[in-house]
């Protein structure tokens, strides 16, 4: 009975470190979702006023791919 009790013991001791790591997963996922709730809320106000937001293609200069002549 004593190993049972220690088996249990260690198996309950496994399943407060899961969840602990569960409840990290879970704030930082809602804490994730709270900054994408933000960048949306700005972006929907942005657009409802008429501005004009970039879009990532606008934002990169093409680059120069030519190669230039040696002479």
């Amino acid at each position: 009975m004593e190993q049972r009790l220690q088996e249990l013991r260690e198996e309950f001791e496994r399943g407060e470190k899961q969840l602990a790591l569960l409840d990290q997963k879970r704030q930082e996922l809602r804490d994730t979702m709270l900054r994408i709730s933000g960048a949306i809320q700005v972006l929907e106000e942005l657009l409802s006023q008429g501005a004009s937001v970039p879009q990532p293609s606008d934002t990169v200069e093409p680059q120069d791919t030519s190669l230039a002549a040696v002479g």
